[in-house]
């Protein structure tokens, strides 16, 4: 029984850095956790079209959109008409975009993934089997999500 409380303790813990990372780049930049991931993926691979960001960030069609919505109502990131098809829209960052992102710190998820990636093979897949296992005990194994370390559903809290 104590290792199980030890256990939902740690969860918590992870739950609640989460929480704390979110708000306070909300608070510090007025930025989500996913605007922030889109214009980091446009600073690096600028232009690109939604159908490309969507892809890059795992996301569907859908929710990149309204992620731009806001970015572009913020004067972050503009689109463009393609000259030679008008159909193709183009993605970049504005110079606004560009100076927050200069100015922007390393987020948790980026923290973490450096670490990860830092950490030897064998402890990396020890720990996806231990997250891979969590998952299956929450019953959460056939829930869909997007490689984002933040909380909720990421279309909704793009809306609100």
């Amino acid at each position: 029984m104590e290792q199980s409380k030890t256990a939902l303790v740690l969860l918590r813990q992870i739950i609640r850095a989460t929480d704390f990372s979110d708000k306070q780049l909300s608070r510090s930049h007025g930025l989500t956790l996913p605007q922030l991931l889109a214009m980091q993926a446009l600073r690096e691979h600028a232009p690109m079209q939604g159908s490309q960001l969507a892809q890059a960030m795992n996301l569907t069609q859908a929710t990149i959109t309204t992620i731009l919505d806001r970015l572009e109502k913020k004067g972050l990131v503009r689109r463009r008409r393609d000259e030679h098809d008008k159909r193709r829209v183009w993605i970049e960052l504005t110079d606004a975009g560009i100076t927050l992102m200069q100015n922007s710190p390393a987020c948790l998820q980026e923290q973490f993934v450096q670490r990860f990636d830092g950490l030897p093979g064998w402890e990396q897949a020890v720990l996806l089997a231990s997250l891979q296992r969590l998952t299956s005990l929450l019953n959460a194994s056939e829930i869909d999500a997007a490689p984002v370390l933040a909380l909720g559903d990421l279309a909704r809290a793009e809306s609100e």
